[in-house]
């Protein structure tokens, strides 16, 4: 997503996402960060459902992800690229590497990002930094003095010791890396989080990885332009513009950008169309199906796991589903229970889905999903989530109108017409010709009208229908005059 202007590159702040274990302490270390190094004094202010915000560290900004496990990262591993320059591995000093620290190591190794090291809980009687240290060595994370070069702070988030250490250090890897930007060009980035909210609408917390983001400009993302209607920075003040590695609030979308997604902003609306019609196909939603046919309806879908790795196994189960003209398009996904954010997220979606492997629903999204018609379905077993899947997709396929030939008979005689109403004698040559159906009249293999059988005789007695092989006398409406060597066929019209 580069674009050259011509403009130097200069320096700018480092994007950084905190990952580790549950309860290692990541939510107390960003909570630490932002009362004591917020930019803005007013840092009470911010609830606790910011997605990401900025600090300021001896004079220079670092954008911290305020949601470590966020799908976010899981949707950049797909598209090739990142929205964080660099990871915190957060490692409680009493338990060492757990479960979800392996995770987020693999999701580090995976998108290959620069990372600092946090053994926190230091302050706990329990904490041993030595048994830490060998836990990740265990798991080829070698810290330097370790045996390895990866940097490391002693932390504790909840006395804040070692945390200014921590922000030196990520600041020094930052430096390394040479973070670079273009100040002048027009902002792009990605979609950190989107939401519904039910008194300003759709808003979505975009993170600037280049550029300047203007209040008066469009936003491009998939194929969908959207005019800003309101531009507020991590604080949600109003504010004119945003340079690179800010997190922006964007207000007036019509319907939730995509979390994942990739944006880019237009100084002008003409200019954004062209973008989003160039990249139409190669990053929206509907896909093409293996037959080159374009899927009419596309179910939105969020998909929840009780780990990282089922998570990949149930999005690539569903995947695999192939319904034709009907696409499913997966908007989020996560690990843990179904909640009421899930629910929220997918709402103003038509004919969403929310699916969950091996996980509960909470009882607040249950009741938002009652609210809302979503529909939730979970299962232990993988191959019963993606049959319903396909049952759904089946029954929300395109419905189409099918004739479906039931008999054919040959014209012999015409007896009279009186205004539409014609009398005809033939014989059914193949299946079956039946009172109050509609027939296609053919004249030389040619349609060249339609008409309805409104009474049948056979031996001069009234039938309902005639079999094969049999002659019969018979009165059709029809405009256009029957002769003799046409054709009727009766049909039925069927919806498949």
């Amino acid at each position: 997503m580069n674009q050259k202007t011509g403009n130097s590159l200069i320096e700018r702040p480092p994007v950084i996402a905190v990952m580790g274990h549950i309860d290692h302490g990541k939510s107390k270390l960003l909570d630490y960060i932002r009362k004591t190094n917020i930019v803005d004094k007013e840092a009470g202010g911010i609830t606790q459902n910011t997605s990401a915000y900025e600090v300021i560290h001896n004079g220079k900004k670092i954008t911290f992800i305020d949601t470590p496990g966020h799908s976010a990262f899981t949707t950049m591993r797909e598209r090739g690229a990142q929205i964080a320059d660099i990871a915190i591995l957060v490692v409680s000093a009493e338990e060492g590497v757990k479960t979800q620290t392996l995770e987020a190591l693999q999701s580090i190794k995976d998108h290959n990002t620069p990372f600092v090291v946090a053994i926190n809980k230091i302050d706990k009687p329990a904490a041993n930094i030595e048994n830490t240290k060998q836990s990740l060595a265990e798991n080829g994370v070698f810290v330097e003095g370790y045996g390895g070069n990866v940097p490391f702070a002693l932390i504790s988030a909840k006395e804040g010791t070692g945390v200014d250490t921590l922000l030196d250090l990520l600041l020094l890897v930052s430096e390394m890396e040479e973070l670079r930007g273009e100040s002048k060009a027009p902002a792009e980035g990605f979609i950190l989080e989107s939401h519904l909210d039910p008194k300003v609408g759709i808003t979505a917390t975009f993170i600037i990885k280049n550029g300047t983001l203007q209040a008066s400009d469009f936003i491009v993302v998939g194929k969908e332009v959207t005019k800003i209607k309101r531009l507020a920075d991590f604080l949600d003040k109003p504010v004119k513009e945003l340079q690179f590695s800010a997190p922006a609030k964007i207000f007036g979308f019509n319907q939730l950008p995509q979390v994942g997604f990739p944006f880019k902003a237009f100084a002008n609306k003409k200019e954004a169309d062209c973008f989003a019609e160039c990249y139409k196909e190669e990053i929206c939603g509907c896909e093409l199906k293996d037959n080159g046919v374009k899927a009419e309806v596309t179910i939105p879908v969020v998909i929840k796991a009780d780990v990282a790795g089922t998570l990949e196994a149930l999005e690539k189960e569903l995947k695999k589903i192939s319904v034709e003209k009907v696409a499913i398009n997966i908007i989020d996904k996560g690990v843990g229970a179904i909640t009421e954010n899930d629910v929220r997220l997918i709402h103003a979606f038509p004919q969403a889905k929310i699916i969950g492997f091996r996980v509960k629903t909470e009882k607040s999204a249950l009741a938002q999903a009652e609210k809302t018609n979503i529909t939730i379905q979970t299962s232990d077993i993988i191959y019963k989530l993606s049959e319903w899947l396909e049952e759904e997709m089946k029954n929300l396929a395109p419905k189409q109108k099918v004739e479906e030939i039931i008999g054919r008979a040959k014209i012999l005689k015409t007896f009279s017409k009186d205004k539409d109403k014609q009398i005809i004698g033939g014989t059914v040559v193949s299946g079956i010709i039946t009172i109050g159906k509609e027939v296609k009249i053919l004249r030389r293999d040619t349609e060249i009208g339609r008409g309805k059988i409104l009474g049948l005789q056979m031996q001069k007695i009234k039938a309902t229908e005639i079999q094969e092989g049999n002659q019969f006398g018979g009165e059709i409406d029809a405009k256009l005059e029957i002769a003799p060597g046409d054709y009727l066929e009766a049909f039925e019209t069927v919806i498949k």
